[in-house]
């Protein structure tokens, strides 16, 4: 007698299109059975520009290390706040393509606290749920929507505050971080401007 499947952990989101977690841990929990999946680090590249060499290492290796975690058929994309809707179109157009509802797993990557080395932990980073979110509301304005709690929530966040992003986005504590470690504030600003760029970025697939 074959035993039946064990149901998925709640914390998978896995009866939702569109799903939301934080971090590698976060991207095996949501990233059975996705499609795509896509990873939100608003403040990456700047961020990249004040790490010396053995932390751009360790970051590289986190990097493969969570691409290796995730399902081999997700294509696996980066978005943020200049590329939601270039992000949501590319997504929709891969559903269309699929003949069936895509799943989508959007990961934030959240920051580094202070004083503690690149891949330790992560904490909240608002920059990075404000963008996932905008990504999130580009989706259901393209008609998928069918979204996580944890996905509905951040998108609330940012069709709440989308008129304040900037600013929160400066007065983060990621962006003092960078800047008091000598990032250009206008780099930062450049960063939370919504829907720059038309090309997707994909790092897999």
């Amino acid at each position: 007698m074959t035993s039946a499947p064990l149901p998925a952990h709640p914390a998978a989101q896995s009866k939702y299109q569109v799903r939301f977690d934080w971090g590698v841990d976060g991207a095996e929990r949501i990233a059975a059975g996705a499609d795509v999946v896509v990873v939100v680090d608003v403040l990456g590249a700047q961020r990249h520009t004040v790490l010396g060499a053995g932390e751009q290492a360790e970051l590289d290796s986190q990097q493969d290390a969570l691409l290796a975690a995730l399902p081999p058929q997700a294509a696996v994309l980066s978005a943020g706040f200049g590329t939601a809707s270039a992000a949501a179109r590319w997504i929709t157009e891969q559903q269309h393509a699929l003949g069936r509802r895509a799943m989508i797993a959007i990961v934030a990557a959240g920051g580094v606290a202070d004083g503690e080395a690149a891949g330790s932990g992560i904490r909240f980073a608002v920059e990075d749920q404000l963008a996932a979110g905008a990504l999130i509301d580009a989706l259901a304005t393209l008609g998928i929507d069918f979204c996580s709690p944890e996905a509905a929530a951040s998108c609330a966040a940012f069709t709440g505050l989308r008129g304040a992003v900037a600013h929160l986005l400066t007065a983060s504590a990621s962006a003092q971080q960078l800047m008091a470690a000598g990032v250009d504030a206008g780099a930062i600003r450049a960063a939370g401007a919504l829907d720059t760029g038309d090309a997707v970025t994909i790092l897999r697939g």
